[in-house]
């Protein structure tokens, strides 16, 4: 566990080298980045495969994690925006022994009109599933590190808005984001007659987000991006596709708010590959949250190193 919050240490610090805080006035939205934003979840969430083989490839399996349920915390200031979930084995939909395991960590970070995330995720503990069959594969471990690099075209829309809680949308506005996407998963099934694989997906994603303000209060956000590239599985390449979805149902007050979620991330290979194994990411958060002065050290600290940097 230290060798992995080490190696997550290092990307926050690589990326936040190039972050800034950008925020200007806009009528079009608000922004608390000079608040730190605190909020806890509950989250049903899993990197899942689907191996598809046989001489027309339609002989399915599902190889689905026995940790989904998750508990977390998000913190946000300024340009950082972190998240760390666990998934504890008393949450009812969390299948398999003590061993089984799903850690998640995601984070992002804002340079005027571009956006950088950061995911890991480690996972262990299986179970295949198909109309036949449902057996364990309680030793399967998968490690994902990636992320993705986007670009904000329309300045009236709030993309915090829809993935944080740091900015609100006062007026409905929508926004072209196209996004680069490139993820590393290492896969093993742990079994005698396999061995560990790599995965690489490079992808461009196209993408329509808007943000439809109900209320001074409420509102409805909802992105849709689909795009192509290419899946390197042990030296194999293929095209690939990717297809993602957002909708998010929010309420905000200055100090309070509160939000449920739905995203999904998508990777299906080209039907012609032979076996196919399919990459799917699926979220759905329900969140509270208390936005707050930060401590006048936490200020000094943060407004100090940015003058250093000098961006």
């Amino acid at each position: 566990m230290r060798l992995k919050l080490i190696y997550i240490a290092f990307f926050i610090s690589f990326f936040g080298c190039f972050a800034q805080n950008d925020s200007l006035q806009n009528p079009y939205f608000k922004s608390y980045n000079d608040k730190i934003t605190a909020s806890v979840y509950y989250l049903d969430t899993s990197n899942s495969f689907q191996i598809a083989s046989g001489q027309d490839s339609t002989t399915y399996l599902n190889l689905i994690p026995n940790r989904r349920e998750q508990i977390g915390f998000t913190l946000n200031y300024k340009i950082v925006d972190i998240t760390i979930g666990f998934a504890p084995k008393f949450l009812s939909q969390n299948k398999g022994d003590s061993h089984s395991k799903n850690f998640n960590f995601n984070t992002r970070f804002y340079y005027k009109k571009w956006m950088q995330s950061f995911t890991f995720i480690n996972q262990k503990g299986f179970y295949i599933s198909d109309d036949n069959i449902i057996a364990q594969l309680p030793n399967m471990r998968t490690t994902k590190i990636g992320g993705s690099t986007a670009y904000i075209f329309n300045d009236k829309f709030s993309f915090k808005t829809l993935v944080s809680q740091n900015e609100w949308q006062t007026k409905s506005s929508g926004s072209f984001i196209p996004s680069f996407s490139f993820y590393y998963t290492n896969l093993d099934l742990n079994t005698p007659d396999s061995s560990p694989g790599d995965i690489y997906v490079f992808t461009l994603a196209p993408a329509y987000f808007y943000n439809f303000v109900i209320s001074d209060r409420v509102l409805i956000g909802a992105g849709l991006a689909l795009g192509g590239g290419l899946n390197i599985i042990d030296k194999e390449t293929s095209a690939l596709y990717q297809a993602d979805f957002n909708l998010k149902l929010a309420y905000n007050k200055d100090r309070f708010f509160g939000f449920a979620s739905l995203n999904t991330v998508s990777f299906a290979q080209d039907e012609k590959v032979d076996p196919r194994l399919n990459d799917n990411i699926a979220t759905v958060k329900l969140s509270v949250g208390y936005r707050f002065d930060p401590p006048k050290k936490v200020k000094e600290v943060y407004d100090n190193v940015n003058k250093k940097i000098g961006l």
